[in-house]
């Protein structure tokens, strides 16, 4: 498979866009010109929120992509001139998104259950410079599985380079499910997305002590109790909530773990390095979702660490371990 820039593989690998009646000549051969990969491929719904620009098979399961991070981002926003490391987080969420569509004949409206995602970032290689940070993925995948011809899902590990330097590590591992198995699976809510009213939003903790600027991109709300809160959710949001959904996306749930983290980690002098995230049931919009955090005995690897929890009706949505340097370390 050649690189992807401009053609889009969809359930066919080897499909190319007809070319409109009245169209120019080919582009000459010339400077490889850089775009965003298709948004459906990623499941978003603005272009502007698109990392990936594109990607080539190796092998049978491996895979060289392309991204680039913005130097400013309006939600992933610069930590003391660093780029946010949830933005890897984004990235390997739409490696893996991309993939399923491109490379394994996933068709467009096919729905992705995300099991597990996780990573780890080299804060020397996220400083933001004087052009947006350009991005070379190594990725891997196994445990491969099919139902008949259809993906029915596979784990991927990723490898992230920034000018020959490694700046992150992580993978993820997901589940396929064909409109027909969600509907079954989801019930009514899988119709009701698009229609149903946002849940009332609670009130924000400070924003500065979850390392946000404001109120608006915070998701925990207070309780009472120092490590405990209720889970804040804006489908309003454009960045949280790009697109109508029947449940609250996993990447609310990493966020809501990074500032539940920020508050107890003292991270006004370090930034949380590492993030291990399962997501073992839908956290659904309409029900109260209780966030707890514990504290982890020791360090490893220099690091400090906590698990932050998040349970609706008694029962556990996701729990992440968080990962930050030791304050000296």
């Amino acid at each position: 498979m050649s690189e992807m820039t401009f053609r889009m593989d969809g359930t066919s690998r080897t499909q190319t866009p007809a070319r409109a009646p009245g169209a120019g000549a080919p582009i000459p051969p010339g400077p490889r010109l850089t775009t965003t990969v298709p948004k459906e491929f990623v499941h978003r719904a603005a272009v502007a929120e698109v990392l990936l620009t594109g990607w080539r098979r190796t092998d049978d399961t491996r895979f060289a992509v392309t991204a680039q991070w913005p130097r400013l981002h309006s939600f992933f926003t610069p930590v003391r001139g660093s780029h946010d490391p949830l933005l890897t987080a984004e990235t390997i969420r739409q490696v893996g998104s991309l993939l399923a569509h491109a490379e394994f004949g996933t068709p467009l409206g096919h729905h992705f259950l995300m099991r597990d995602l996780s990573f780890t970032v080299e804060p020397r290689h996220l400083a933001i410079g004087g052009v947006p940070a350009g991005l070379e993925l190594d990725v891997t995948c196994s445990q491969i599985r099919r139902r008949g011809s259809e993906l029915a899902g596979l784990r991927y590990e990723a490898v992230v380079h920034r000018d020959g330097q490694i700046v992150a590590t992580g993978g993820a591992s997901y589940v396929c499910a064909t409109p027909a198995v969600y509907r079954r699976l989801r019930g009514e809510r899988a119709s009701r997305s698009d229609v149903q009213p946002p849940p009332p939003l609670a009130a924000a903790v400070p924003p500065q002590s979850v390392g946000r600027s404001t109120p608006f991109d915070v998701v925990l709300s207070p309780t009472g109790d120092a490590q405990t809160w209720q889970l804040r959710v804006d489908t309003g949001h454009p960045i949280l909530f790009d697109h109508p959904v029947d449940h609250i996306p996993g990447m609310v749930l990493l966020e809501a773990a990074r500032q539940a983290a920020t508050s107890v980690l003292r991270t006004d002098a370090c930034v949380p390095t590492s993030f291990t995230g399962e997501f073992p049931r839908f956290a659904e919009l309409d029900l109260p979702c209780r966030i707890e955090l514990q504290h982890l005995p020791g360090d490893f690897a220099g690091l400090s660490s906590v698990r932050v929890t998040g349970h609706q009706e008694g029962e556990p949505v996701f729990s992440c371990v968080v990962g930050a340097p030791l304050l000296g370390s």
